[in-house]
């Protein structure tokens, strides 16, 4: 008899799997399938089934026995196999057809997110682009191009591609985009996308995500209510299928093993104690580290600096580490990701399991550069208050010599933009990296950190620890 498979948090080490003289032997293969998933509960004395949802019949169950003579009888879910049926038995619009209109209403979708506007004309184009106003000026806008027409219609059948989405395997409806903006860092070669569309009910043909999978290839996902008129893409609302194990007599309602187990788990939980103010080190002694701690970054969302970073560091501190190029941030969530050490450098690097770390050096700092650089731009852009006052908005620094660019065999430059952004988390930090010509770049670091030091900023955009 195979033995059931279980999600791991509801994992039961050593258990014999009696079979039942009644129909569940049939069943019993499908509890081996790693695309369902199932979760065990120990109701006790009193059990009451779910009325909606995966069914059970009293007679589809299974003993249990652990290794130290516990035994249980654990009604199994019915694993519905209409699906299957009406899947075989199907003979409506293809996927393409289903989404037909969408592309025939030359209708478009957008996702905003903290600096880039992503924009998916469905079956025409998508376009990643910035708009930004300066005072007086005209409106300046950075697009790129991640994919324009359609380069072919995938077959609907036989396989369907499927792709984990908040930890559930969801099948998708992919078509795929080229001819996009022409990539610097691939010898000019134009940028693509796989626009993959997944069944939603309750949808309006959101963008859920866009991710760069490598350099210049992009996957975006789009929630459709068209799909889920074919089976195969269906919408399934409670993917967990329980089971109800209940304790026969001579056995406690849920083993003794396990329990020790849950108990252990919940310790590992418990958060690490606070650090009593005579056990931490002096601020007078306590040195700061040359370490480089990164910041965790994201452009789908802010996160916030893990405590174990910061807990010790009062604002001035990280402020004094930031300035002296010791705290440095990293960002990025493509192919490459960035870090960025104040002073110092800027990196780009990609991490790979095989081959190990890849670096590439986009610019180091050079006081005496930046300084001439900053006679001919603006190093400074002030914000005009409604007292008439104003104040310091952003701070631009000039970083040069980095490693030589292949494509233009000069050595790669970036102008770093050091924005205020205020967040309900005082150490949020937002990092992006834009490229308007080979191999010269523009770093964007955003966060509440930056809003208490752009005052102190001097003529030439250097800034120091407020007094």
């Amino acid at each position: 008899l195979p033995r059931p498979h279980f999600t791991p948090r509801s994992l039961i080490p050593s258990f014999t799997l009696l079979p039942p003289s009644h129909s569940s032997l049939t069943l019993i293969p499908s509890l081996t399938r790693d695309d369902i998933p199932f979760r065990v509960n120990w109701p006790g004395t009193e059990l009451s089934l779910p009325t909606t949802g995966v069914l059970y019949k009293e007679d589809n169950y299974i003993i249990m026995t652990t290794v130290d003579k516990e035994k249980y009888k654990c009604l199994l879910p019915l694993i519905a196999s209409g699906n299957e049926e009406e899947e075989k038995d199907y003979k409506g619009p293809t996927p393409g057809e289903l989404l037909e209109p969408l592309f025939k209403q030359s209708s478009c979708s957008y996702r905003i997110e903290s600096y880039w506007t992503y924009e998916v004309c469905h079956g025409k184009h998508i376009r990643q682009y910035h708009e930004e106003k300066e005072t007086g000026q005209k409106i300046n806008i950075q697009e790129y191009y991640l994919g324009n027409m359609i380069m072919k219609n995938p077959s609907s059948e036989p396989g369907i591609p499927t792709k984990n989405i908040e930890g559930q395997m969801t099948p998708y409806y992919p078509v795929e985009l080229g001819n996009g903006t022409p990539c610097s860092l691939r010898q000019n070669l134009p940028r693509s996308s796989t626009v993959m569309y997944i069944c939603h009910p309750e949808a309006k043909h959101e963008i859920l995500s866009v991710a760069e999978v490598t350099t210049c290839e992009y996957e975006v996902v789009i929630l459709t209510p068209l799909l889920c008129n074919h089976p195969k893409y269906r919408f399934r609302a409670s993917p967990v299928n329980d089971i109800f194990c209940q304790s026969l007599p001579g056995s406690p309602l849920k083993p003794h093993n396990l329990e020790q187990l849950e108990k252990q788990q919940e310790m590992l939980k418990m958060p690490f104690r606070r650090v009593k103010e005579e056990e931490m080190p002096s601020s007078k002694e306590e040195k700061f580290s040359s370490i480089h701690k990164p910041v965790a970054v994201g452009s789908h969302q802010l996160l916030t600096v893990g405590t174990t970073h910061i807990s010790k560091l009062t604002d001035e501190q990280l402020i004094k580490e930031f300035l002296s190029g010791s705290y440095c941030f990293h960002g990025g969530v493509g192919w490459w990701k960035y870090e960025f050490c104040y002073g110092k450098y800027v990196h780009q690097y990609h991490e790979d399991k095989e081959s190990g770390k890849t670096s590439v050096v986009v610019g180091t700092w050079s006081k005496e550069e930046h300084i001439e650089w900053s006679r001919k731009n603006a190093a400074r852009t002030f914000y005009l208050r409604e007292d008439g006052t104003q104040t310091v908005r952003m701070v631009s620094h000039f970083y040069g010599n980095g490693d030589v660019c292949d494509l233009t065999d000069k050595p790669r430059q970036v102008t770093v933009k050091l924005k205020c952004k205020e967040s309900d988390s005082p150490h949020a930090v937002t990092i992006y990296m834009l490229e308007p010509h080979s191999c010269q770049y523009i770093l964007g670091v955003e966060s509440p950190v930056i809003c208490k030091i752009l005052d102190t900023a001097d003529e030439y955009g250097l800034l120091s620890v407020p007094s």
